[in-house]
């Protein structure tokens, strides 16, 4: 299984994308710069995206790449109804671009798939599990387990609390979000994210549960505060004797 970060970050500068991560060239979660990093051909590769929840810097993508597939496929959607309720009635509703659950008449570009919580389902070979987690709007994260076993967990956007997923997954890679400083956690908390203290109490849980701390990448990351961040990991890494990195856009990891 090979990872690749296309968008690590919560906003765009030149540098930085949003969030969207590639599995084997095939599997997309989250679509915060699926155009702007990936070629027309790599693009047609994917076979399904699957979304963790309908913030726009998740979403944005969406419709440049239904352009793109437009006339030569059909782009599968994998989420849960509510994430699909907010896409149908403000992005994909016909008002700024086409309808791309009903355009182009003869093979729409978009197949919205909804999935239930805590039930495997096979998207294109891969064992995906979605779980939920606390955020500000309903949201799941997915743990995805190629045929070969290895399984990665992406939580999405995240905050106290994702401790209560920790039951229902076993990955070998955890990506999850850290967006703020540990100086911002009232901020964070009350805008459902992460900084490095929080984190370090969440993965304190993983290993009581399931007495270890899987390899994890940090996405999601706030560009402006950057280096004051990556500091503060670097202490909880080392205070947990974990693997703890931050993504970067490019970055590619294999399992």
């Amino acid at each position: 299984m090979e990872i690749e970060i296309l968008g690590a970050h919560m906003t765009e500068i030149t540098n930085a994308k949003p969030t969207a991560l590639v599995i084997d060239g095939v599997l997309a979660l989250d679509a915060g710069s699926l155009c702007s990093s990936l070629p027309l051909p790599a693009q047609q590769k994917l076979k399904a995206l699957l979304l963790t929840h309908q913030h726009y810097d998740h979403v944005r993508d969406i419709p440049a790449i239904a352009m793109n597939l437009s006339y030569q496929g059909v782009l599968q959607v994998y989420s849960i109804p509510p994430v699909f309720e907010i896409l149908s009635t403000h992005l994909l509703n016909g008002k700024m671009y086409p309808n791309f659950l009903k355009w182009p008449e003869h093979q729409p570009a978009v197949k919205f798939i909804p999935i239930e919580p805590y039930q495997l389902t096979n998207i294109s070979g891969y064992s995906v599990l979605a779980v939920l987690v606390p955020h500000g709007v309903p949201t799941v994260g997915f743990q995805v387990a190629s045929p070969e076993g290895k399984k990665v967990f992406y939580t999405g956007d995240t905050t106290v609390g994702v401790s209560a997923c920790w039951e229902y997954v076993s990955p070998d890679l955890l990506i999850t979000e850290l967006s703020l400083p540990q100086g911002m956690e009232e901020w964070a908390k009350k805008t459902g994210h992460l900084t490095p203290g929080l984190l370090k109490v969440e993965l304190l849980q993983f290993r009581q549960v399931k007495g270890y701390i899987p390899s994890t990448i940090l996405i999601h990351i706030n560009p402006t505060l950057e280096s004051e961040i990556e500091g503060e990991v670097a202490q909880v890494a080392q205070e947990l004797g974990a693997n703890i990195a931050l993504g970067q856009e490019g970055m590619k990891i294999q399992l």
